[in-house]
């Protein structure tokens, strides 16, 4: 009996290790025949094939960030179809197209450059290429004494057309006006000269000095940045679009008063605190609202969570910082 029971066992292990053997062989063909990749797809069809994703996503980010490099305003180029990827194994004679799926990424790319409008009671009169050459326009004209330095100020703009660039001494020279001879005469010194006064400073690097610090409301993929424009709206956009999932908690990037919670209209439901100064931040398309007008917030504090409310696409926060009602790129200032 116990002869019998060990040939059944060693019978068992033989096949086992047939078993195991026959795997292996077929694992090897399988490696030997096939290679793993990546499948491409592009709003659904299907565009090629890639070994590794990483080094062909960081290509299009990069594309994405700083355009292709001919052009030093190109501040991003908006795209409205990023590839998406599934593991397959491909027949090793087939061979990888990334040069092909690149190019259809950015065949669809619109670019958006930056670049600084000098303005003269609010009307954009001349553009530079940066920040650096706006501040110097200023500052030379200021150094000049120049009558109308005080309706003279400088805006940030991003659109998918680049201006005429003209050079600082050009500007300079047409919009210096000498000042006045002061004749002295009876007046009200507490009347002031009208003109368009901006409460908002500057700094060194080109955006408008907040007053506060502020924290990352949530962490994600920025879809669609400020600026830019697209089917879905009818202006350029006021806000930043950070992607994550439906329920994400968003913080309040600082401390300060709501000012708005509820519906309102195509930013579905919104929060908006108010920080001091003229400083806002909004949250828009949430689908839950936390804190309620005239509740005071803490940095950090939880206040909604993610959602697709209002006019949206797909699960984001759409960020905006405002300041005495304009709105700035909050990128500047976070992301």
């Amino acid at each position: 009996m116990f002869k019998k029971v060990l040939v059944h066992a060693r019978r068992g292990i033989k096949l086992i290790i047939l078993f195991m053997i026959a795997i292996f062989l077929i694992i090897g063909a399988v490696a030997f025949l096939y290679k793993p990749t990546y499948s491409v797809f592009i709003n659904g069809e299907q565009v090629g094939y890639t070994a590794n994703k990483s080094d062909l996503q960081h290509r299009i980010n990069e594309y994405v960030d700083h355009g292709d490099g001919t052009n030093k305003n190109v501040a991003f180029v908006q795209v409205n179809e990023l590839p998406e990827y599934k593991l397959c194994l491909l027949k090793r004679n087939i061979v990888t197209n990334d040069e092909e799926i690149f190019n259809k990424v950015t065949e669809q790319g619109i670019p958006y450059y930056r670049y600084y409008a000098i303005l003269e009671d609010q009307e954009e009169k001349y553009y530079v290429s940066s920040f650096e050459e706006a501040e110097n326009v200023v500052n030379t004209l200021k150094d000049k004494n120049s009558e109308n330095i005080d309706k003279i100020s400088i805006l940030e703009k991003y659109e998918t057309g680049i201006k005429d660039m003209v050079s600082v001494d050009e500007v300079v020279s047409k919009l210096y006006v000498e000042k006045k001879t002061a004749v002295k005469v009876a007046q009200n010194t507490s009347s002031k000269a009208s003109g368009y006064v901006n409460t908002a400073t500057t700094t060194s690097s080109g955006k408008a000095s907040l007053g506060i610090s502020l924290i990352r409301p949530i962490s994600g993929t920025i879809t669609s940045r400020f600026g830019a424009r697209s089917s879905i709206r009818s202006s350029a956009h006021t806000g930043l679009d950070i992607s994550a999932p439906s329920g994400t908690a968003i913080k309040a990037a600082a401390g300060g008063t709501v000012t708005f919670s509820g519906w309102k209209g195509s930013y579905g439901y919104m929060l908006v605190i108010s920080h001091g100064n003229g400083v806002q931040t909004y949250y828009a398309h949430c689908s839950k609202l936390y804190a309620s007008v005239g509740q005071t917030v803490s940095q950090g504090e939880t206040i909604a969570a993610v959602g697709s409310t209002g006019n949206s696409t797909g699960p984001h926060l759409h960020l905006e910082i405002r300041i005495n009602g304009v709105a700035y790129n909050p990128q500047n200032y976070l992301y």
